[in-house]
């Protein structure tokens, strides 16, 4: 079959396989949303008359579609599939962004066409008239054209085209809460390379459940298209709601944040669903505790698999916790094909066993950041025999297999007293109190050390223990350089769209006596 010979080659196109598919499995659902099942048939002509639409109005090869709405829909794939079946680079915008921030995005990608919802539209009111672009409504709104109206009469095919492995795919945004994100342009090589890694086979029914503008969400979606597979979409994530649609659908597949794992095991009624039909689970974009990895694999039927990389590129880890349950402490070894390196702050190697940032390098890079010659070039470091690498900015240790143990984000390590204060070392500690649901730790100012650590808990219902107690019991097991010299509760842990904690948010809004530096 042609769809299967296309995923063998070692590059393709997303939309050449995608209408494979649709002429191959035309009655197999493609999305299902709420009661409403569509077909490959039904979404590959819909997603034809859309991409005709927009090389009509100049978002073809060489341009860009942007999609902004609020919540995940059936439309919004269509209108992401849309642009790549046009040769368009698909720009979906985070509507969590402020309303500067989504109007500076704009004017980067410079789209003819941006596909939006009501949510979208108030969001935007106030800078739409200072941008020359066609507004299409997805959601029957007044935000913008009606789409019937606006697409491509029935019948109609986009005009073909020849991609490159370098040209643009996308163009995701970092996840930035002032100014305007780094555009990160992701090629068609970077995504063929993660369409043809597997893990995704024709029979699956994988659930989506995290926002379509976050690359956790594509590097699950996109693959089960490219297979001919079944995407359930959740417009907002809830857990009893996903336990009830896995169980419903038979769920085989998921993409799912640590956060999201740990809300449906806590459900009440998650040990009384069938969740059988489950072969493989994947996890993301934020630290996975080893704890928790072991929860799911006893509770959860089908293995679990974190990967470990960055929207840029480079290098990706892989963890097939279901493989080797005595690493759940790592983030697994770098994928076939991937070269990972460990530098010092000063950009040389350091020797083996000794903490470093992570470096990589792979298939799977970004082109750059759009627009932003200087920040893509401070993103990369080169080695001395002349190589590219991407750097993570995350700090970390490999063992003598390759696993990576992560320690922090290069930029969330404190600096107190000239020492190095890992802040996953504390938030580890603190996590073992059985009173602790979630907790981290930021360094803030300090006129006496420079930095000094904080830490913000979330309690268990029903828990019982003070902030001066549980920061005692804390620092009775951390060293000297590293004891908190501040706690205080929250009521949860801020977190963005895809469960990252914002850290920021966390050290803007301190304004407690670690300040004045003297109870370290």
């Amino acid at each position: 079959m042609r769809a299967k010979a296309l995923l063998k080659q070692d590059f393709g196109t997303f939309a050449e396989v995608f209408a494979a598919q649709v002429a191959e499995r035309p009655d197999h659902p493609a999305l299902i949303e709420g009661e409403r099942v569509i077909t490959y048939h039904e979404l590959g002509a819909l997603t034809a008359r859309m991409a005709a639409a927009l090389q009509r109005d100049g978002a073809g090869p060489g341009g860009a579609a942007a999609i902004c709405a609020a919540n995940t829909s059936a439309a919004y794939v269509a209108a992401f599939v849309a642009a790549l079946r046009a040769g368009a680079a698909a720009a979906p915008l985070a509507l969590s962004s402020t309303p500067q921030a989504l109007f500076a995005m704009l004017q980067d990608c410079a789209p003819p066409v941006v596909f939006l919802d009501a949510a979208a539209d108030q969001a935007l009111a106030p800078f739409l008239g200072q941008i020359d672009l066609r507004r299409v409504a997805m959601d029957g709104s007044d935000a913008g054209e009606a789409l019937d109206a606006w697409m491509a009469p029935e019948g109609a095919v986009p005009a073909p085209f020849d991609a490159g492995p370098l040209d643009a795919f996308n163009i995701i945004y970092s996840s930035g809460t002032t100014g305007a994100p780094k555009g990160i342009v992701q090629p068609h090589r970077m995504r063929w390379s993660q369409i043809g890694r597997g893990g995704y086979p024709a029979h699956s029914v994988t659930m989506i459940s995290t926002p379509l503008y976050s690359n956790t969400t594509l590097v699950s979606l996109l693959p089960t298209l490219a297979n001919g597979a079944t995407a359930v979409l959740m417009p907002r994530f809830e857990a009893g709601a996903f336990l009830r649609l896995a169980a419903r659908w038979r769920a085989t597949h998921a993409m799912l944040v640590p956060v999201q794992y740990r809300r449906i095991l806590e459900h009440p009624d998650f040990d009384t669903y069938d969740l059988s039909s489950f072969e493989l689970k994947f996890c993301t974009s934020a630290p996975f505790a080893p704890d928790l990895k072991g929860e799911v694999l006893r509770r959860w039927p089908g293995g679990l698999v974190e990967f470990f990389g960055m929207t840029e590129g480079g290098v990706t880890f892989k963890l097939a916790a279901h493989e080797r349950p005595d690493k759940l402490h790592t983030v697994g070894q770098p994928l076939p094909g991937h070269e990972v390196r460990l530098i010092d702050e000063a950009g040389f190697e350091v020797a083996p066993g000794e903490i470093g940032e992570v470096v990589g390098r792979s298939t799977t890079m970004m082109v750059g950041y759009h627009n932003r010659p200087g920040a893509t070039a401070d993103a990369q470091w080169t080695s001395p025999d002349g190589k590219l690498f991407i750097r993570t900015g995350d700090v970390g240790r490999l063992d003598d297999e390759g696993f990576l143990t992560l320690l922090d984000r290069r930029k969330d390590v404190i600096i107190s007293g000239g020492f190095n204060v890992y802040p996953s070392d504390l938030e580890a500690e603190m996590a073992a109190h059985p009173a602790v649901a979630e907790c981290a730790v930021v360094g803030v100012v300090s006129r006496r050390w420079g930095e000094t650590p904080v830490g913000f808990a979330a309690l268990k219902p029903g828990a019982a223990v003070t902030a001066e107690a549980l920061r005692d019991w804390t620092n009775a097991r951390l060293g000297k350089t590293q004891r908190l010299a501040d706690l205080e509760f929250v009521d949860a842990l801020p977190r963005n769209a895809i469960g990252k904690v914002l850290k920021r948010e966390l050290r803007d809004g301190y304004r407690g006596p670690a300040l004045d530096g003297e109870t370290q």
